[in-house]
């Protein structure tokens, strides 16, 4: 299989995993990274024995995909290079601030039949796709994703940082337009909202409660479930999901087998693969934007004044 030379843009947190997974994955050479601190890009090259760029551009002519993790508020400008350059893209959530930049980077990215994948790490869950077999038409999903706050993340709100998990997963699993929105939300440490519950109504009748916080002291990543006759419960964070079923008059419990795998490892093996054949990400430009456009309205409906 040809191997696919691939660069890191933003090497953060986030992007120097992604380099650390694209050092040991088959079919893959990483080939650079890049940061704007060029301090952090000559540890992380360093690290994993690649070059070290400051200035993304450097990158256009060494590889074939790349992926790009730096603050939300560049993903566009960012991304839109690099698939005019005709490289595959991987970029992290949310795809963009604005909806008609989403649109930009998934028009370009068909025009020129390149890969444009979104981060939506949890999709990749194992938890998750151990899940997918036992959901029949859900009547009610309850998302829970809080934690504490990270200065990292400092350009956009808790809807874009945590919530917009859930709404991607939500959104993958009714599979309906949403109908109504109710949300509140605050701001306690950042300018932006730091703490948020929405209710999605769907229009077959659906709704879909989902809480975020990035104030609070604890991690806690669970989803709930529920159906005609049975109940699904599921932890982020330790991979773990359980049935619950009425049988006769009484309700039975099941550990659901989970083959439990790094979901980022997971995710990117994913992109290099639909690198390789050409075939739709799970998570492309398109379900990006709708999970933006979903998280955009809740965030207009907290915040009517904010632009």
């Amino acid at each position: 299989m040809e191997t696919i030379r691939v660069g890191v843009v933003g090497v953060g947190h986030l992007g120097s995993l992604h380099a650390k997974m694209y050092s040991n994955l088959d079919s893959v050479k990483l080939v650079g990274v890049c940061d704007c601190n060029i301090e952090r890009s000559l540890e992380v090259g360093k690290r994993f024995k690649v070059a070290s760029y400051s200035d993304y551009e450097e990158l256009f002519d060494r590889v074939d995909a790349a992926s790009i993790a730096v603050p939300t508020s560049l993903h566009y400008n960012v991304a839109k290079d690099f698939l005019l350059h005709g490289i595959h893209v991987l970029i992290e959530k949310p795809i963009t601030k604005t909806l008609s930049e989403a649109d930009e980077l998934v028009e370009i990215a068909e025009k020129n039949k390149l890969i444009l994948q979104v981060g939506h790490i949890e999709r990749f869950n194992s938890a998750v796709l151990a899940l997918e077999p036992y959901i029949n038409k859900p009547k009610f999903i309850e998302c829970q994703r809080l934690g504490p706050f990270h200065d990292r993340v400092k350009d956009v709100g808790v809807v874009l940082d945590l919530m917009i998990h859930d709404i991607d997963i939500v959104l993958g699993l009714i599979r309906q337009d949403v109908a109504s929105i109710e949300a509140v939300g605050l701001s306690t440490i950042s300018n932006y909202e730091d703490v948020a519950n929405v209710r999605l109504t769907f229009q077959d009748g659906t709704i879909a409660d989902i809480t975020a916080s990035r104030v609070t002291k604890d991690v806690v990543r669970k989803m709930r479930i529920f159906q005609e006759e049975s109940y699904l419960s599921l932890d982020y964070v330790t991979q773990d999901a359980m049935l619950f079923e009425k049988t006769g008059d009484k309700i039975t419990q099941k550990k659901i087998k989970v083959r439990k795998k790094n979901p980022l490892k997971k995710e990117l093996k994913s992109f290099i693969d639909r690198v390789h054949t050409g075939k739709r990400p799970i998570v492309s430009g398109v379900e990006g934007r709708r999970a933006l456009a979903v998280a955009l309205e809740i965030i207009k409906k907290i915040n009517p004044t904010r632009q």
